[in-house]
Formats: structure tokens, sequence, C-alpha cells
């Protein structure tokens, strides 16, 4: 597959390297040599030096013969994307994405017509951030879920700390000690030392574990039960940094809780947020460093702190102090993902990243069209992904424990019309199933064949 990318930006460069550990072609466009040079130098990619939706570097990069062209740019007004995108679709290429920065272009309607126009996805990297972050605030015993099928099957994250129960238990006991109650839950894999493990029956778990569990919506509270986990009733949230995430995150809660803060270190910025915030989100101006300040502002009366200031170590070590505060709930936007590992093992309960949280909408588009998404999550270098099976694929020829899936991947639940279940060796794959997926990034090409 050619993929042309216009942009070296940071979500630009970080898709350059994903797609190119994926044997794809990539061509790479941005008017900045420095950036390119940089991107060069560790990633196999072509590049190319041209000015910004520029037809003559499009032509050059072959646009007419790629598979896939993705409009990036990161330091220009969004709409530059979208014309550059809509360029490459004139010039022949099938499929084009678009960076945006305006929620408008994302509404029902206008997504509509973005679409007759030719592009195939819009997407907003801050406004899937923020809503990331609302649900971190809604389920705050694990560090990250996500929903499959309006949350019929769930996948959460959950850290081991020293008083979990299943500490040094293998996972054979673990399943040995489940209720039927609690047989709605299963294990999907382990992160452990920046490595993602596939769990074996004999499989110990250990302090300091994410655990990847996928449950059906009933095995929830069992699962978390069996766990020693609970979720935190979130009444106040403190947001350091009225950056666009702050914003957005600030304007989701605002009615749903009793207190919003934020606190912003630009006393100008802070104004003009205010005025454009709900009136019981309250906008401060400070230095946001300064802990002495923190505790002015109450800092220890709040159930959650999310810290969203653009800088990653700002925005860690905030999350540190705010722990240290007594902060129940901390949350830190770190777009360093080699800080990603630091920052939990710092006390971070959870982190954002919004190259991971928009690579997944993007990477699909590599795939078959049966493939519903694909979500990246932190912590792991492992996908999941939800599929469509089609009748007569590979997937439905025989049980699970008979089909010869990859060994770098597990299928963890199925949803069947309206019945949905936790999969097992004995699961029967029928055509028309919705199959919740975790996979390690070199089995899945083959898990792709599964479903074609």
């Amino acid at each position: 597959m050619r993929i042309i990318i216009e942009g070296a930006g940071e979500i630009g460069s970080h898709l350059a390297k994903m797609l190119s550990n994926e044997s794809y072609d990539i061509t790479v466009i941005d008017p900045d040599e420095s950036r390119l040079s940089r991107l060069a130098s560790t990633t196999d990619v072509a590049t190319i030096k041209g000015n910004i939706s520029s037809i003559t570097a499009l032509k050059e990069a072959q646009v007419a013969n790629a598979d896939l062209f993705i409009a990036v740019n990161p330091f220009t007004n969004q709409d530059v994307n979208v014309v550059s995108a809509l360029l490459a679709k004139k010039l022949g290429c099938p499929k084009v994405v678009a960076r945006v920065d305006d929620e408008e272009y994302l509404s029902y309607e206008n997504k509509y017509l973005f679409t007759e126009m030719g592009i195939d996805l819009m997407f907003y990297p801050e406004k899937i951030a923020a809503g990331e972050i609302v649900e971190l605030l809604r389920r705050t015993a694990s560090t990250e879920s996500m929903d499959f099928a309006r949350g019929k099957l769930q996948m959460a994250v959950f850290k081991l700390e020293d008083d979990s129960p299943i500490i040094d238990m293998k996972l054979m006991e673990f399943a040995a000690a489940m209720t039927s109650e609690q047989m709605q839950f299963r294990v999907v894999a382990i992160s452990r030392d920046n490595k993602t493990l596939m769990p074996t029956p004999e499989t110990k778990f250990r302090y300091h574990d994410l655990v990847f569990i996928i449950t059906t919506r009933e095995g929830i509270q069992p699962m978390m039960k069996f766990l020693g986990k609970s979720n935190i009733e979130v009444g106040k949230v403190m947001i350091l940094g009225g950056t666009n995430i702050g914003e957005m995150v600030a304007k989701a809660i605002c009615r749903q809780i009793d207190s919003v803060k934020i606190i912003d270190s630009d006393r100008q910025h802070a104004i003009q947020l205010s005025s454009r915030t709900d009136d019981n989100v309250v906008v401060v101006a400070g230095d946001i460093r300064d802990s002495d300040f923190l505790l002015e502002e109450g800092i220890r009366d709040y159930d959650a702190f999310v810290a969203v200031t653009g800088n990653d170590e700002t925005n860690i070590l905030a999350c540190v102090m705010a722990k240290k505060f007594g902060v129940s709930r901390t949350v830190a936007e770190v777009e360093n993902i080699e800080y990603i590992r630091l920052a939990e093992e710092m006390g971070v309960d959870a982190v954002i990243n919004k190259k991971l949280v928009t690579a997944g909408r993007i990477f699909k588009m590599t795939l078959s069209n049966k493939v519903r998404f694909v979500r990246y999550m932190s912590g792991t270098e492992a996908e999941v992904l939800e599929y469509i099976v089609s009748p007569g694929s590979r997937i439905t020829r025989s049980p699970l424990k008979d089909i010869g899936f990859p060994a770098g991947a597990i299928i963890g639940g199925v949803i069947r019309g309206a019945e949905y279940f936790i999969a097992v060796g004995d699961t029967q794959i029928e055509p028309y199933d919705r199959v919740a997926v975790f996979a390690l990034p070199e089995a899945v090409k083959e898990v792709d064949k599964f479903f074609k």
C-alpha cells in the first residue's frame, strides 16, 4: 500500500513511523527541511520538501498512484488540510483524510457535506482526547477503557497496586477462583516492563502490571469486586491548562458535576476563556507550577485533577503533586510516548496521548472494510479491533481453538444480534457477528485475513 502524509509534525511523524513499521510505502511532504531530515533519520520513508497544498508537490509524490492520502499539517490553519485532501482526491487518490480544528466541521450535517465533496475521514485530535478524558473521569477505577456496541462489551485496563488480591496469582488460579457470575470477563493481555504479554495459564500477575480485561456489561461490577477496585464519585474537577482540550473537557462535564476550575498561566487567555465557558466553570490565572498557589485554590478539596498544559513534564509533575495533596484521580496529557510508562510509574492514574487516540482511526483505513474501528491503548503497543464477520470468511470455519488464530492475537468477546458474550476456545464465530480482537502489531495483517 502506498500512503502519502502531508505534514511532518508530531502526529504526521508518528503516523509515518507506525505505518512504515507495517511495511507500507510511505512518502511525507512538508515545507520544513529540518523536520523531514529528523523523520528520515529514524524512519524508512521518502520525503518531499513542498509548500502546503502544493499541487506540484502532490504530483511529485505521485498522489494519483497512492492508496491513501493523510493531511495533518500542524503549523497552519487546519482548513488547509481540507483543501489538500480535496486536491489529492481530485488528482486520483481513492481515500483521503484531513485533520481539522473546528468542531463545526464534525457535526452530522457538515460531515455528510464533506463526505459528498470527497473527504473520507476528518478528525480533530484535541476533541478526541477531550472525550477520552471525560470517559476516564466517569470510570475512575481503570487507567483506560473503551466500549463495544454501546457498552455491551467493554475493554478496561487496571494497574495492579501492592494491595491487589491477584498479585502472584497465576492466570489459571485466577480463572479457577471466579464464580460463574464472574466468568463474564477475561484477561486478554498484560503490559509489563514496556512489553505486552499474551498470558498463558502459568502467567503470574505482578505488582504494577497493566492488566487488559474485556467484560460484558453485567460482568463489570463482579470484575471490579474481584480485583479490589471501585469507582470514585467525582464531584469536583480541577483542570490545569486552558488549552483546547482543557476547555472542551470543562464544557463537557460542567453540567454533570458540582464544580469545575480551570487554571491557566496566561491572564489574558484566562479572561477570554472565562467568557466562553459556563457560569459554573471558574477560570483562574496563576503560576501552574506553584504548589502554594494550588493549595490556595483548594486543590485538596478536589476529587480529580486533569493536567493538559501542552507540556509533558509540567503535566506529569503537577499530577504527582496533586496526588500528594490527596486528589484521588489524576489524568495527564503526555505526548512523548517514551514518557507514558514513566508517568504511570510516578503514580499518575491515567495518561492521554493525542497521537495514540487518533492513530487507530487512520490505521483502520489500511485494513479490510470489515474492520469497524481500531484503537491504540496507552501502556501497550497492541491494538484493539472490532470486526464484522463476512459469510464464508476463515474465522467461521471452526471453533476458535481449532482455527489457527495468530499467536499474537486473542478474540475477547462477541456480539451476536441482541446477545453478547466472552469468547472461549469452543466458541464458534458466525457470519455477521461483531468480534472484539486484541492483537500485537505483527499479528494484525494476519488477523485481517481471517475476516476477509
